[in-house]
């Protein structure tokens, strides 16, 4: 049975939605793949599945397997007070205005890629079209996650890529072209490429993404769609950099 060492509290139904957690942290679990995975009765994990998808802690995508709910991550990403979120919507509307394609911007929290700001075009969509700001995946999959992976340390490194969708050596290529380019794992059907968002330019604090179906999507990014991403990540960079001389500024 899955569990997570060192979690267990005792109080079964907790415990048994903690284990039920992990599991589609990894990615989009069936009902039957749940109750395989987990060894609990098909009741129980139908109940307990059921109850967190209406608390917001599960959603389902579009074959109806269960995937991590908007509410993991509002609860992870406090927009208010940061500085990035806040700047992020007309400059994702701008480069949307620009290049016809979705665009958004994505942080990562542990095994979770959460969506904190997309473009107008992409907000405005209707109820069940769009991808609201909070919405969370596993990053174990997709464009998005080795952006936001490929430049870490090497101990994050080994720990993203355990049970992910692509390989180290992949990782190797997205650094060395500065992007990362595939079906998107947020909306069905659809193509992304994305690249890193940098602090004061080197560490890489997000991933931008834009997004969209053949044939509004190229079938290869081409020069003039990646140096409007760049510019426009390099843009949101440069605003934490004048964030941060403002807050140090204030501090003397």
């Amino acid at each position: 049975m899955a569990q997570r060492p060192g979690t267990i509290s005792g109080i079964g139904v907790l415990d048994k939605a903690s284990v039920l957690l992990d599991l589609v942290e990894k990615g989009p679990m069936s009902l039957s793949e749940l109750v395989a995975r987990s060894g609990f009765p098909r009741p129980t994990v139908h109940r307990i599945a059921r109850g967190m998808e209406s608390l917001g802690l599960f959603t389902r995508d579009v074959r109806g397997r269960f995937v991590l709910g908007p509410r993991l991550g509002s609860m992870a990403v406090e927009v208010q007070s940061d500085q990035l979120i806040k700047a992020a919507p007309p400059i994702l509307t701008d480069l949307h205005a620009l290049t016809g394609l979705d665009a958004r911007l994505f942080r990562r929290r542990g095994a979770v890629q959460i969506c904190v700001g997309t473009s107008a075009e992409a907000a405005e969509r209707r109820e069940g079209e769009g991808l609201p700001v909070g919405t969370a995946r596993s990053a174990k999959a997709g464009p998005v996650a080795q952006a936001l992976l490929a430049w870490e340390e090497p101990e994050e490194l080994y720990e993203g890529l355990r049970n992910a969708r692509f390989t180290a050596m992949q990782l190797s290529l997205v650094r060395h072209r500065g992007w990362a380019y595939g079906p998107d794992v947020m909306v069905p059907q659809a193509v992304s490429i994305a690249v890193p968002v940098r602090a004061m330019g080197k560490r890489v604090v997000a991933a931008l993404s834009l997004t969209g179906h053949y044939p509004r999507m190229p079938a290869a990014p081409s020069r003039l769609l990646l140096g409007a991403m760049v510019d426009a990540a390099g843009e949101l960079g440069d605003l934490l950099v004048e964030t941060a001389s403002v807050s140090r500024a204030r501090a003397r």
